[in-house]
């Protein structure tokens, strides 16, 4: 394989001019730094606690560069542009904090729609959904330790439940994949039991449901053994997800605030390590699982490519699919489509003041792995210095 591959800026960056890409650097050169992004995060949350005019400029800065637009119309050119590389796209409804019956059943329906509208699109594979937009998280976390439900609280629950198969099974009858996103700790034992139900439920033909598996939890791997062990011989078919993570800074302070370890691993490089056996797994059972690889880490997609070469799986099968989030890793996500690999980006959308926790996780990730975005830093400039020379 040729390791050289995500190395082309030229191919990474097409999509772009070269004011982008100096707004790209500007924005990068702010993220990096810890201390900064700390302050900035905390003054975001308070401006808009106090309802101060600041909207405005988080759209043109670090909304722009992560996020697709307020709704599904201003996604059609990036969705339309990305898929002309080959790129296609995961329209991704980021709604956070909801906490009622009412809100709970109107953002399932959201979901039904998009799954509607990406049906009928081939640039668009999957559908997407966070399981507390669909209810409410302290019943998750209820549920995640074993505690006795009150009698509203079990048909909250049942409600919960009738949601996740309402949206599965449509994304069945529209033959639409679907991704379930990972959550906190303490509410991902629910999480990951309902996902269960509905991979045996909706991917017995085909594999349709796929539960998100995060690799910086130390006890991932193990979890993904016993299910292999379990279901063997079951009819159904696995669909993963493999990601790092999302929420290292509050998983070891909700631990450290609980009493209890933190399931987080204690290094990058411990990481890492267990990223790559979830890899090795998905191959060792190559035959009962399909799986999306959501990594922006080179060396992760290179071993995926590698692997696939080994066992004669085709660039393009549909049992493998990398992605990324937009934004984030170009040289990565249009190099593979260059290749003809399946890949998409990873599209939220939504309404600025809804989408601030997911902004604030990625300037958060990007400015605890410095290494990773002094990457993304020094191909942006390459680029320009490739333009001018």
């Amino acid at each position: 394989m040729n390791k050289s591959l995500f190395d082309n800026t030229e191919v990474a960056f097409k999509m772009k001019k070269n004011f982008h890409l100096y707004n790209a650097i500007f924005l990068f050169n702010i993220i990096t730094k810890k201390i900064l992004v700390g302050i900035l995060t905390n003054l975001t949350i308070m401006m808009l606690k106090f309802r101060l005019p600041i909207k405005w400029i988080l759209k043109g800065t670090i909304y722009k560069h992560f996020c697709g637009g307020i709704d599904i119309a201003e996604c059609k050119k990036i969705i339309s542009d990305m898929y002309k590389m080959n790129v296609c796209s995961i329209l991704d409804y980021s709604v956070e904090g909801l906490s009622n019956e009412n809100s709970f059943n109107n953002s399932c329906e959201k979901k039904i729609k998009i799954i509607d509208i990406v049906s009928e699109n081939d640039a668009v594979p999957f559908a997407v959904f966070k399981p507390t937009s669909i209810g409410r998280y302290e019943l998750f976390k209820a549920v995640s330790d074993g505690k006795k439900l009150l009698k509203d609280e079990e048909v909250e629950w049942s409600n919960v439940v009738t949601r996740f198969h309402k949206i599965c099974n449509h994304a069945l009858i529209n033959k639409t994949k679907i991704l379930i996103d990972a959550e906190e700790y303490e509410v991902q034992k629910a999480i990951d039991e309902l996902a269960l139900e509905m991979m045996k439920s909706y991917n017995e033909e085909y594999v349709i449901v796929y539960n998100t598996i995060q690799l910086y939890r130390w006890d991932r791997i193990d979890y993904l053994k016993k299910l292999f062990k379990d279901y063997s011989k079951s009819k159904f078919s696995f669909g993963f997800k493999l990601v790092r993570g999302a929420y290292m800074e509050k998983e070891r302070l909700l631990a450290k605030n609980g009493n209890y370890k933190s399931p987080i691993c204690s290094s990058k490089n411990e990481t890492d390590l267990n990223f790559n056996k979830a890899i090795d797994l998905m191959f060792k059972h190559i035959k009962k699982a399909d799986f999306f690889i959501a990594t922006h880490n080179e060396f992760s997609n290179y071993k995926v490519i590698d692997l696939m070469k080994k066992n004669e799986i085709k660039n393009n099968s549909d049992k493998i699919w990398f992605g990324q989030l937009y934004g984030m890793s170009d040289n990565i996500t249009f190099n593979l489509a260059s290749e003809g690999y399946n890949v998409a980006k990873i599209l939220p959308f939504g309404p600025v003041e809804n989408l601030v926790p997911y902004l604030i996780r990625r300037a958060q990730e990007n400015s605890s792995f410095e290494g990773q975005s002094s990457r993304e830093l020094s191909l942006l400039k390459k680029e320009l210095l490739r333009r001018s020379s």
